[in-house]
């Protein structure tokens, strides 16, 4: 697996080198851009205002920030790495919190830690976290973005998650309603929810229209006719409690479905 990132994470005066791999693979179907007639390849060349429709190659293009009209400052590689400062350069934890301090929202990629060196030490930071049930928090320098990041230990594994800033998250635009529900209710939909409460299991949940997509390809492949999935047409009930209450019943029938029924041991007499 290529390594996305090589550096090293440090806490105290305790330095361990570091590669980071990412821990996700995407999950797509590549699809190429066709012209609806001729169904020849669509593709996209990147030019110059000023060079009448000529392609620029990637040698020859580079960042530039606007500051007015129709005037840039360019940075190139070096610049940018210029600015770094060796600690940007490494990951150096700055405190440590509970993982459950920090809302889900703020995380963003995750990584797999290797080390490329200090083994032991980096074997003592693992367990550390594992048994203190402690998160490291750090910020580095990834690119040309300064990222927050998190280290935590999961099943004897090292994970690094880069986080979002405060000043990243957008405010909710929506109003929260102010019609709130009764005890009754309230009562029901605790129910509902213990009812369907079970261990996270990941396997049991797969990309069901990824797997439709790829038949749909072997189909078109072969010829045929892409048929859309039969389902049950689900029933909505407009009154919140009727719902609730209904809900409730066929989740206890389904259940009931799925436990075989228990039969009567016969004792020999």
């Amino acid at each position: 697996m290529a390594y996305s990132y090589k550096g090293s994470i440090s806490f105290g005066l305790v330095y361990i080198p570091i590669k980071l791999h990412s821990c996700i693979r995407e999950n797509n179907i590549g699809f190429n851009l066709l012209d609806k007639k001729t169904k020849s390849r669509i593709k996209y060349k990147k030019t110059c205002e000023e060079c009448n429709g000529a392609e620029v190659k990637p040698e020859n293009i580079v960042k530039a920030y606007k500051y007015d009209d129709d005037k840039y400052v360019i940075f190139d590689n070096k610049e940018f790495e210029k600015l770094k400062s060796p600690k940007d350069k490494n990951i150096t934890i700055e405190q440590f919190v509970n993982l459950d301090e920090i809302d889900p929202i703020y995380f963003d990629h995750p990584y797999y830690v290797e080390a490329t060196g200090a083994e032991k030490a980096f074997i003592l930071l693992l367990q550390v976290l594992e048994k203190e049930k402690k998160v490291g928090i750090a910020k580095t320098v990834l690119g040309t973005k300064e990222t927050l990041v998190a280290l935590r230990s999961k099943n004897g594994e090292m994970i690094l998650n880069t986080l979002f800033f405060e000043q990243e998250i957008q405010k909710n635009p929506s109003k929260t309603p102010t019609e709130k529900p009764d005890k009754k209710e309230l009562d029901m939909a605790k129910m509902i929810v213990q009812s369907m409460s079970a261990p996270f299991e990941p396997l049991k949940y797969k990309d069901e229209y990824h797997e439709r997509i790829e038949r749909a390809i072997e189909q078109k492949i072969a010829g045929k006719e892409i048929v859309a999935p039969k389902e049950e047409k689900q029933r909505t009930v407009a009154d919140l409690m009727e719902a609730l209450s209904e809900s409730l019943k066929n989740i206890r029938d389904s259940d009931n479905i799925k436990k075989p029924a228990k039969t009567k041991k016969i004792t020999k007499k």
